[in-house]
């Protein structure tokens, strides 16, 4: 190639190079902005929710709309929870599996979100820490917050649906896709099973007894021994 031509061709590359890069700089400007945008409707539209007592969609086209506010003291964690636990919805924020019980009822109430966003932080909830779930009480119009302790985080396979069965006691069942983080596989999910404590700060009567104990749920493996598949207790949620 003559030097004139190999000089044009140089350009022309580099040229491509540098819009290609402002292309994808600006998509990720892009999506950062919608995300936050996002964030500010949906907070909006629980504090709608809170005022009207109706159910407040964060945008005119959305198929969801705010359920509660979820908290974790210890991690500075506090996001709102949308309803109906969609692809799409949990793009947004974290949501409520419709086949679980609501906030505020009783049971067991099942939210979900995404490990590399929402629930990432679930990685560094422990043994103890109390987790609140607040939601608009529909008889008084107040808002109405419950507080549970966590009593235990496992990893499960994908078709172990044990957690999401109804319980006798009012439990809140966190889930997340594991390991945490953006690498290309998530063969497992992450679950943290916390009970609902009484205005005292302690367990309710009818949740104290003998635990039940069976196959097919391990506690929160070490990392470093994650990758042997003997190691860790096994226990069945309460």
């Amino acid at each position: 190639m003559r030097p004139r031509a190999h000089q044009r061709a140089t350009r022309a590359l580099s040229l491509c190079l540098l819009i290609a890069g402002a292309a994808l700089l600006g998509r990720a400007g892009y999506l950062k902005a919608k995300g936050v945008l996002a964030e500010h409707l949906i907070r909006r539209a629980w504090a709608g929710t809170l005022i009207t007592g109706r159910p407040q969609p964060p945008w005119p086209w959305a198929d969801t709309h705010p359920v509660g506010r979820l908290q974790i003291p210890a991690l500075g964690y506090d996001e709102v929870v949308l309803e109906d636990a969609s692809p799409r919805n949990l793009a947004f924020g974290p949501a409520r599996m419709m086949n679980a019980a609501a906030p505020g009822q009783a049971g067991n109430v099942v939210l979900a979100g995404h490990r590399t966003s929402w629930f990432r932080p679930l990685e560094h909830v422990r043994v103890g820490h109390v987790v609140v779930l607040s939601w608009r009480d529909a008889a008084s119009g107040a808002e109405r917050s419950q507080r549970y302790r966590v009593s235990g985080t496992y990893v499960i396979e994908p078709s172990d649906g044990r957690f999401f069965q109804p319980t006798g006691a009012d439990v809140l069942t966190l889930i997340t896709c594991y390991p945490f983080g953006r690498g290309p596989a998530s063969r497992y999910r992450y679950v943290v099973r916390a009970h609902a404590l009484a205005p005292g700060g302690r367990a309710p009567r009818r949740m104290t007894g003998r635990r039940e104990r069976g196959p097919g749920f391990r506690e929160r493996p070490d990392p470093r021994a994650f990758r042997s598949t003997s190691s860790g207790s096994r226990r069945r949620p309460a």
